[in-house]
């Protein structure tokens, strides 16, 4: 019966923040706390980059079978089309060596810099499209900080 009543008591808490001004969640509906990344969570780092630098919701940018395509071509690898998943796997078994791993993440680097470059136009032109892009923003330039991260953690 406690279980219950701590439970309707945080619900009841977090509503309160929610509609008080101070919401518990950012307006991506991401939690607000700025939690250490921890690349060894992960069976294998191919999965662990998939879910950091992939994942739109945890980098701030999606990443089309396009996109991996001119990063695996700027980076020196060539590539057809293939699921993300797949194409992401096969740029991965390119960056086998800290070289190849360094030009691949200087190639999403600069795709990186591209987006930002795109959304912060549209929250010049478009103001109220901050709330929007300015989250993306952080998190993808918080994902670029992981970038020596990587290669520290998997090629030294």
């Amino acid at each position: 019966m406690d279980n219950i009543k701590n439970l309707r008591e945080e619900f009841e808490n977090i509503s309160q923040q929610n509609f008080n001004g101070t919401p518990a969640f950012g307006p991506d509906g991401q939690c607000a706390a700025d939690d250490e990344v921890d690349l060894k969570d992960y069976p294998s780092y191919t999965e662990a980059l998939y879910a950091k630098l992939i994942a739109p919701h945890v980098s701030g940018i999606y990443i089309s079978r396009w996109d991996i395509k001119d990063i695996a071509l700027v980076a020196g690898d060539s590539m057809a089309i293939h699921p993300r998943k797949r194409m992401f796997e096969l740029l991965m078994k390119y960056a086998t060596s800290k070289e190849n791993m360094q030009s691949v993440l200087d190639a999403l680097e600069a795709h990186m810099e591209d987006k930002i470059g795109i959304y912060n136009e549209f929250i010049t032109n478009y103001p109220n499209s901050a709330e929007v892009f300015q989250p993306k923003i952080d998190k993808a330039r918080k994902t670029m900080r992981l970038f020596p991260h990587i290669i520290e953690e998997y090629f030294e």
